[in-house]
């Protein structure tokens, strides 16, 4: 209805689906919704103000900007996110970097911030409860190894004795050469799996005068560290990991409790008592260490684990170790959604003063029932210290089409093939759709379209009256109110090597537009990525939302040509590690980010480009230099010489290298000839061998 022409009597009379009045008060309402549209509506829809404080908020142009120093900021001082894009992602003629995205922002500023947090928070909670010993945390490095993250925490920390935790030799190398650098007594603690080797790293820290601890997660450890530490003449300080009977039930209490992957039971540490006890080394045992999980959801399962844990120290004392600290471990959570709840794995319902106080008030209390010293309260918080300090930058390239309009649809062109069961169908639709019966209409939209694809499988029908009539039902569903079908954005990123861990667990951070958000976003959307598999998608966001308010692709923007750039947020623990190449796309461009006096409020101090095709081709034991002569001789076997657009021999191995030496992203360029492409690539040098030394420089 309302297509055909005035005269033509073979379909109703156009009676719209959607009356003009309706229509135009539906555009009304909508119009004025938003010229009414403000920051703090944008705020509410993406919870900004909720996961984000005190780090991430929304300014006056309505882009996403950085309080460095958490609520301690000025307002001179905060960083507006789409100027670092801008000039990342600038071409270098106009003072950018010419960088790509998707991009990695580091900002040693807020992991400063959060080392400090910490720190104040267990001081605080020191005083206030009169303890009477100190706390000093290390940062567990396979929360992100990256050197630059772990040398800033190491040098952040020195004041405050902070330290690193190891689980593997890599990560035991790392630590030993970053703590060379940092307060003598900051803490270098050693878990994970132990063979000869580890063991006798840890010694030799030891033997480097780092206050190194060998923390035992495995009942045969022991042996290990008596023979090799009598070996080499060293000393140890031995710590010792118990399996808690405290867990907590989400995903990330499945390393806790008495079925948890490490740690040692009653009767294992009693084994382990006796065995260091005959061979004169009980003194060296002096640090007690265990984690309930990841993420615990309340202050009350955490006092729980802490007075559990604080027993076991006690009877450790009372058998004659020379205990002086307790490790907690991890744990301290992340509320990636602002729920400030306790019943889920997104979020946690304390903040950092309520966690410190709720571990110092456990330990003090049980020590000093038992007249015992309190004791060195150290903690393994990765997650707390790392997330908030990176933000993944990435741009949404195109967009699904929306529902199409009346007069795009060739009603005639539909009817003329239909069989007698679908064209009955039809005239029920335009006559429910007159009676204003919209389930009605629904119902026969949906006959009509099933039988009109079975026509197209059996050949009766053509694929343009198919798609006029998946047009009509999208049209018919939208106009009496039916939930549309969220729309696919397609992302720059791969979410296997950036956002790994919404992957394998399932695991939702904050995604949220960097800019526009002074307008309404009017379109529901998930997130597609580049990859060729049907995981590579975005399809849960916080608060249970399965799609997420976007913006519309096309148009001004306020300042970001035309492109629309969204931020993941808190996501700066393990995802950079547990990133793989599927797809051979590799890891983001990375930057880290100062603020500054200068009128941008941010100086870009360090570029880690991201890897190349090259590189990543690499990895799977590809040779690039091979794999460029291969090509190369093969043009030579074909005579590819002069191409019909005027390609040379010599800017076609231009555009080959320059293919090795890019990332494998698709690059923002706006439309171009084939011959401008080519022209660009020729502009790396004179010769071939300028160009491939260009390549892997």
């Amino acid at each position: 209805p309302g297509h055909a022409d005035a005269g033509d009597t073979s379909i109703p009379s156009p009676v719209p689906f959607l009356s003009s009045n309706a229509a135009a008060v539906t555009a009304a309402v909508a119009n004025s919704e938003s010229s009414h549209w403000s920051l703090a509506h944008s705020s509410a829809i993406y919870r900004i103000d909720e996961w984000g404080a005190p780090y991430f908020s929304v300014n006056s142009s309505g882009n996403v900007v950085v309080r460095p120093y958490g609520t301690g900021t000025l307002a001179h001082q905060e960083i507006d996110l789409l100027k670092i894009v801008k000039k990342v992602s600038d071409p270098k003629s106009a003072g950018g970097l010419g960088l790509r995205l998707p991009l990695i922002v580091r900002l040693p500023d807020v992991l400063k911030n959060r080392v400090e947090s910490l720190h104040s928070a267990f001081e605080s909670a020191i005083q206030a409860q009169c303890y009477e010993s100190h706390y000093q945390g290390v940062y567990p490095v396979k929360c992100n190894q990256d050197r630059l993250v772990a040398e800033d925490i190491v040098k952040f920390g020195a004041p405050f004795r902070f330290g690193l935790e190891a689980g593997s030799k890599p990560e035991l190398l790392l630590a030993m050469s970053c703590l060379c650098k940092g307060n003598p007594e900051a803490l270098l603690v050693c878990n994970g799996f132990k063979d000869a080797e580890y063991v006798s790293l840890a010694l030799i820290a030891k033997k480097l005068a780092l206050n190194t601890v060998i923390v035992l997660e495995q009942e045969e450890e022991v042996n290990l560290v008596i023979d090799l530490s009598n070996k080499l003449s060293v000393r140890p300080v031995i710590g010792v990991r118990a399996k808690l009977r405290t867990k907590h039930s989400g995903h990330f209490g499945s390393t806790s409790g008495e079925k948890g992957k490490f740690g040692l039971t009653t009767t294992q540490i009693l084994r382990l008592v006796k065995k260091l006890q005959d061979s004169g080394m009980l003194d060296c045992l002096q640090l007690l260490h265990f984690h309930i999980g990841s993420q615990i959801p309340s202050t009350a399962l955490l006092q729980d684990g802490v007075v559990e844990a604080t027993q076991i120290y006690s009877e450790l004392v009372r058998l004659g170790a020379c205990m002086k600290v307790i490790d907690i471990g991890g744990g301290l959570g992340i509320d990636y959604d602002g729920s400030k709840s306790g019943n889920s794995d997104l979020s946690v319902s304390y903040g950092l003063e309520e966690y410190a106080s709720a571990v110092v008030n456990a330990i003090r209390i049980i020590c000093d029932r038992k007249s015992i010293k309190h004791p060195i309260i150290c903690s393994e918080s990765g997650r707390a210290i790392v997330s908030h300090h990176s933000i993944l930058i990435f741009e949404a390239i195109s967009a699904t089409v929306n529902t199409p309009a009346m007069n795009q649809i060739d009603l005639p062109l539909i009817i003329e093939g239909l069989s007698e069961d679908a064209r009955c169908d039809y005239w029920n639709l335009s006559d429910a759709a007159m009676r204003h019966e919209n389930e009605t209409c629904l119902l026969y939209a949906d006959q009509l379209k099933q039988r009109c694809v079975e026509q197209f499988i059996e050949g009766s029908l053509r694929i343009e009256q198919l798609a006029d009539v998946d047009g009509l039902f999208d049209l018919v569903s939208k106009v009496i109110g039916a939930a549309e079908p969220a729309r696919i954005y397609n992302v720059n990123l791969s979410i296997f090597t950036s956002i790994p861990d919404f992957w394998s667990i399932g695991q939702v951070f904050p995604i949220v537009p960097i800019h526009r958000l002074d307008e309404k976003p009017e379109v529901r959307g998930v997130l597609s990525d580049l990859t060729c598999d049907s995981d590579g998608k975005i399809d849960k966001f916080i608060g249970g939302e399965t799609s997420l308010l976007l913006h519309e692709l096309e148009g001004n923007d306020g300042g970001a040509n035309g492109r629309y750039y969204l931020g993941m947020f808190l996501g700066g623990a393990y995802q950079e590690a547990l990133g793989g190449v599927h797809n051979l796309f590799g890891g983001p461009n990375v930057v880290s980010v100062l603020q500054s006096d200068g009128p941008q409020s941010f100086a870009v101090t360090r570029v880690m480009p991201g890897p190349s095709c090259a590189d990543v081709l690499r990895m799977m034991q590809h040779e690039p230099e091979l794999m460029f002569e291969t090509l190369k001789h093969r043009a030579e076997e074909f005579h590819v010489d002069h191409d019909n657009d005027g390609t040379n021999y010599a800017t076609l191995i231009s555009s080959l290298a320059r293919s090795f030496h890019n990332m494998p992203y698709l690059k923002a360029l706006s439309p171009c000839s084939y011959e401008e492409v080519h022209n660009a690539a020729a502009e790396f040098g004179a010769s071939e061998d300028e160009q491939w030394s260009y390549c892997y420089a």
